[in-house]
């Protein structure tokens, strides 16, 4: 991270990291307070770790990056994710009809399993199918590998199917609550106009404004095609897991959970 942008991140996040000092002991400044979430962030050291870079107690570490993420999540959601508006999907649509050669998509849908220490209780709602517990990261992607809406916090053990009918992502785009563009003709086809639609593997229902592969037995030519295509639109979601994963290491180890419920 540039030394501007942590400036810039640090003016937005200063009025909610700022504490009151005591007679007892002064507080830990705004710019520690990021420093140290965002080491955590970036190479997913232990707090026994981090204890040991900054002589702060493992308590005080974990409470200042759980307070200072939820901060960052309080404060900057309204900008970073905003909900797209009409241009703003066709814009999207373009970029998946130039780079992935796959008209009226406006965004590829996958889940991400974040891997997690097991919940006390819990028995095996978070244990998932790759034979560990997580939980969920539901993410829809442009061409520029940019999340465009998430849903975060699903048990393990749950499909992504069911996760996406469940979410509010999911209810808005079927009661059409996302101001997604009326549907249009293909390039280069005179047939009735096509629905814009999101793109998922075959782990999703088909749904109006969902669109997944054919099964992949029996396949014709152009069944074929038409599933290689939807899956080079598919694959700017799982590039985009993969540059997040990579940037934000903490993701590639097993954390801690400190909610109970799920998050949107």
């Amino acid at each position: 991270m540039s030394v501007s942008t942590f400036d810039q991140l640090l003016g937005e996040l200063r009025p909610s990291l700022t504490f009151q000092d005591t007679n007892m002991r002064r507080s830990v400044s705004p710019e520690e307070r990021l420093i140290i979430t965002l080491r955590y962030l970036a190479t997913g050291n232990s707090f026994l770790s981090l204890h040991f870079d900054f002589r702060m107690g493992t308590s005080t570490i974990a409470g200042m990056v759980r307070a200072t993420c939820s901060a960052i999540w309080l404060s900057l959601k309204s900008s970073v994710l905003p909900q797209p508006t009409r241009q703003q999907w066709l814009d999207i649509a373009q970029g998946f009809l130039e780079r992935a050669q796959f008209p009226n998509c406006i965004g590829a849908l996958d889940g991400k399993h974040i891997r997690v220490k097991k919940p006390p209780n819990s028995g095996s709602q978070y244990y998932n199918y790759k034979q560990f517990f997580s939980v969920v990261l539901l993410a829809l992607a442009d061409t520029n590998y940019r999340f465009i809406i998430v849903d975060f916090g699903s048990y393990g053990s749950t499909a992504d199917a069911r996760i996406f009918r469940a979410s509010r992502m999911g209810r808005w785009l079927q009661s059409e609550q996302l101001d997604v563009p009326q549907p249009a003709s293909l390039p280069g086809s005179t047939g009735p106009p096509a629905p814009y639609v999101v793109v998922g593997d075959e782990g999703f229902a088909l749904l109006s404004h969902l669109m997944r592969t054919f099964p992949r037995r029996g396949l014709d030519g152009k069944r074929r095609n038409f599933n290689y295509r939807l899956s080079r639109a598919r694959r700017f979601v799982e590039c985009a897991f993969r540059i997040f994963s990579n940037k934000w290491r903490v993701f590639q180890s097993a954390i801690q959970l400190v909610w109970s419920s799920r998050r949107e």
